[in-house]
């Protein structure tokens, strides 16, 4: 499958031996490599270094189905600007947190206020009252997906069968979802791999089996009471039906993501914890983030992946 788009560049990474590896864009959580045909190609290198860290675009040919660029080409001023006018930056955003995946206490590390106490917290209070109310809305948000006949209670559809882009869209729509048609919190929670040649690797069991890597990835993340014999405690839990097929505490989200068997450098370098209108980021480190308000780039997205498949 091969397209045209518009992307900022977030990194180039090198290999061991210095040459030019892979090229990142913040608007694909996708790990791309120069095609055949730019293999080598200084130009090339040059154009995407150009503008690396930027907020100017750079448009390239990409051949989705093997993550590789196949051509780069110089958006005229109209597309420049019709792109840079859809840019809106979320507003003091959070920190985003280094992780150890290997030291964590899954036991704790979930818990509310007690590891747990990003700021954001507090910009909303009416959490999830229980785990059955947390299953009900994930079981609501997996019946929109595409790969399913419908009829959909949400248009458009959302094409959880395909995991390897789209993280953003998904996410979003399920905000809509979470915030509009039940009325509880939510925030985002963002997962990276951007130190050194990090990614992040998961095994699409849902989908076929095969493995899909990213640098970043998105989801939804609910605030769910939960009762223990006589304690009573509020736990950070993710809705990712393109994952798994219940909500997940957001350890277990993360920890999903370090998939070794798919990639020996599988490792989660940070996580965010942002506010539900945070869309995909906007830089590298995950200390800036794109909005998309009206949801006009999620529908399209969501529209444009509906009839893909995460392992053809």
């Amino acid at each position: 499958m091969a397209s045209e788009n518009l992307f900022t560049v977030a990194a180039v990474r090198k290999s061991s031996d210095g040459t030019i590896k892979d090229f990142l864009f913040n608007e694909s959580p996708r790990i791309f490599e120069l095609g055949r045909t730019l293999k080598g190609d200084e130009s090339a290198i040059a154009k995407i270094n150009a503008v690396l860290g930027k907020n100017r675009p750079i448009k390239v040919a990409i051949d989705s189905r093997n993550n590789l660029i196949n051509k780069i080409i110089a958006p005229s001023d109209i597309e420049v600007k019709e792109f840079l006018s859809k840019i809106f930056r979320l507003e003091n955003p959070e920190k985003p947190k280094a992780i150890d995946l290997s030291k964590i206490d899954h036991s704790t590390f979930n818990i509310v206020d007690h590891y747990l106490k990003p700021p954001v917290f507090k910009l909303c209070t009416k959490v999830v009252p229980n785990y059955l109310k947390a299953k009900e809305i994930f079981d609501y948000c997996a019946q929109q997906s595409c790969h399913l006949p419908g009829p959909y209670a949400v248009n458009p559809c959302i094409p959880f069968q395909y995991v390897r882009d789209g993280c953003y869209a998904r996410a979003h729509k399920m905000r809509w979802i979470i915030t509009t048609k039940y009325h509880y919190c939510c925030e985002k929670v963002f997962s990276f791999a951007n130190s050194g040649n990090d990614t992040l690797a998961v095994k699409a069991s849902m989908w076929g089996g095969c493995c899909v890597t990213w640098w970043y990835h998105v989801a939804p993340l609910i605030r769910v009471v939960v009762k223990l014999g006589k304690f009573t405690f509020t736990q950070a839990m993710v809705i990712d039906p393109g994952m798994f097929d219940k909500p997940v505490t957001l350890s277990t989200w993360l920890s999903a993501q370090a998939n070794t068997t798919c990639a020996p450098n599988a490792k989660v370098s940070m996580y965010s914890i942002q506010p539900g209108s945070a869309y995909w980021p906007a830089n590298y480190a995950g200390t800036q983030y794109g909005t998309d308000n009206n949801y006009v780039s999620t529908d399209s997205t969501l529209i444009a992946y509906q009839n893909l498949q995460t392992c053809p």
